[in-house]
């Protein structure tokens, strides 16, 4: 199809509101909107579209040639698209499902449009299927709580279990400033008791994330792979911070031990963690809220 062709087909689909006439009469077709995987620019083809499971789906079948289109190459560098169809334009996230998966959502599409098993039999490859999960809610229906919301509220909790650390380590040096004797002990024993729960917590927290959760994100969003891989090797270099601060807090002796430097290493500690939650929510929340619901009672 060439691209003067393709163009006066999205204008005519544009302005008789997701409809054409022709050979392309009673289609349920969409525009999808990508950014180019070389050139950064926006780029725009009409396809096939389907709904499975109140998702859109759009097949990478190229008419059954033996390479995948453009367009399949943009999402797999920038997931996030723009859809319009006959009922609206919507921001979407594009994912790119896999194994059994994948061969169960195939076979949906084929059972709704059969000419994509055609396409099929006349090629090696295997056509990709590609799922547009909506990252707002459709228009008049209230958005359903995410599992990326829910990551961000782990996270503020988190937030919250470090300032109290560092309140904590600030009354610490208050009082041994203040204090015509040494310290006492209670306030040590009272940070190392906060920081155990803290370090537990957040230790089991990341080992979910590693077994479960960034698994499954990499393998439906290649373009996520990349930053999946940094929040691995992140996840290993907070083990350590952790390590850091119990050794930090349980070190700590009142009336012997310097208390600012307590309060400067935790601060130090605190804000690397801290960066490392903010770098996790930019990559994966939205990709988390379009598909999964947060947890019951979350």
């Amino acid at each position: 199809m060439s691209n003067d062709f393709s163009r006066r087909l999205i204008e005519e689909f544009r302005a008789n509101h997701g409809k054409l006439g022709g050979m392309f009469e009673g289609w349920s077709l969409a525009v999808l909107t990508t950014t180019g995987a070389k050139t950064g620019l926006r780029r725009e083809v009409l396809l096939g579209y389907v709904e499975i499971d109140g998702n859109g789906a759009v097949v990478a079948s190229a008419n059954g040639a033996d390479r995948n289109p453009g367009w399949y190459h943009n999402i797999r560098r920038n997931p996030i698209v723009t859809v319009e169809t006959r009922d609206g334009t919507y921001r979407a996230i594009a994912a790119i499902p896999q194994g059994a998966a994948y061969e169960k959502l195939f076979a949906r599409v084929v059972a709704e449009a059969p000419g994509y098993g055609d396409y099929q039999a006349q090629t090696t490859r295997e056509i990709p299927v590609v799922v547009l999960h909506r990252i707002e809610a459709r228009p008049g229906e209230e958005r359903v709580k995410g599992m990326g919301d829910w990551l961000v509220e782990v996270h503020e909790w988190f937030r919250g279990e470090l300032r109290t650390l560092r309140e904590q380590a600030d009354r610490v040096v208050s009082g041994a400033a203040t204090a015509v004797v040494r310290p006492k002990p209670d306030l040590a024993q009272e940070m190392r008791t906060h920081c155990l729960s803290f370090c537990t917590a957040l230790r089991r927290h990341h080992v979910g994330e590693d077994t479960v959760v960034f698994p499954s994100l990499a393998e439906q969003f290649p373009a996520l792979a990349p930053a999946l891989a940094q929040l691995a090797d992140q996840h290993q270099a907070v083990a350590r911070l952790q390590d850091s601060i119990r050794e930090l807090v349980d070190g700590f002796v009142p009336g012997e031990s310097d208390p600012l430097r307590l309060r400067a290493d935790l601060e130090r500690l605190a804000s690397e963690l801290e960066a490392h939650f903010d770098f996790e929510e930019q990559a994966v929340v939205t990709a988390l809220n379009a598909t999964a619901a947060a947890p019951p009672n979350a």
